[in-house]
């Protein structure tokens, strides 16, 4: 018997085994939900962006996913003091034709550092600040939860001092945590990373209140088992206490441009391709993040 026909035979052993273990195999793990991740999307008129957009989309659809998370910083920038009302309203108006394109999946998002008009004209403005974004993004309030197939999802708010979580968000996870029976799998979505290497790069950019929150997970780790995030424009994955903790990259990569020095091949923020992440999650609490790289 040659090599080639030795593997060929390792091959189909391997196969045969599996298909005699496929009762207990699937009783043990079946996939129950797949997510499509997007984040940092930074919709704006310039560089075509919509366009691009719209052929992402397209792509992600062929993965057939049950939903869409949407990681925050949805439009290009609306936080720099120099931005005017006429231009928050146009990323919000191009947005929501993006919007559009979705049909009819189902779309949660967070807030993106980003997506807030704090240059309003004062605070009581109906386009300042958070409230404005959730009404944009039709979220039910800037945090929440909601579950989805014996899974539980977490949306948190990160911005706060920072990058962090306020004592009334914090009050709030603490009891929504508690009240979950034992051993209910738990995604939490942010959009500062919760825990990362990445942002070792970048100058920063992780939650502040990490240990508050590694802490809090150590209390619930019969439940949480993954925490998904953006911000960075970079991929990484960090397993800390058992839970997994992902930072997907942008998928306007360079914010749509083409990149600079630093940046490794055209569109890519340092090493990172745009791109989006789909999700798959099983009924044994396990978690598959598979980034996909978009070519524009």
């Amino acid at each position: 018997m040659n090599r080639r026909e030795s593997i060929k035979n390792i091959g189909l052993s391997a196969v045969t085994l599996s298909v005699g273990d496929t009762t207990t195999e699937a009783n043990a793990r079946k996939r129950i939900l797949r997510i499509a991740h997007i984040t940092d999307i930074h919709i704006r008129p310039e560089h075509d962006a919509p366009n691009r957009f719209r052929r992402c989309i397209d792509e992600i659809k062929k993965h057939k996913p049950d939903f869409f998370l949407n990681g925050g910083d949805t439009i290009y920038a609306a936080d720099y003091q120099n931005i005017t009302r006429e231009r928050v309203d146009e990323q919000w108006r191009i947005w929501k034709d993006c919007r559009a394109l979705l049909g009819e999946y189902e779309l949660y998002s967070c807030l993106g550092n980003h997506d807030m008009w704090w240059a309003a004209p004062s605070p009581q403005h109906e386009m300042y600040g958070k409230e404005h974004v959730v009404q944009q993004l039709k979220m039910p309030k800037r945090y929440y939860s909601f579950d989805k197939k014996g899974w539980h999802f977490i949306v948190l708010d990160s911005n706060n001092k920072g990058g962090s979580l306020d004592d009334e968000q914090r009050a709030w996870l603490e009891a929504d945590l508690a009240k979950l029976p034992l051993n209910t799998p738990v995604l939490v979505m942010s959009h500062y990373p919760l825990l990362a290497a990445c942002t070792n790069l970048d100058g920063g950019g992780m939650h502040t209140d990490f240990k508050y929150i590694v802490n809090l997970f150590y209390q619930h780790k019969d439940k949480i088992k993954t925490c998904v995030s953006g911000h960075i424009h970079l991929v990484d994955r960090v397993v800390y206490n058992d839970v997994q903790y992902f930072c997907n990259g942008a998928l306007s990569g360079f914010w749509w441009e083409e990149g600079d020095k630093n940046s490794a091949k055209k569109y890519y923020y340092l090493q990172t391709p745009p791109g989006y992440a789909i999700i798959d999650l099983y009924s044994d609490g396990s978690v598959v993040n598979t980034y996909h790289a978009h070519t524009f």
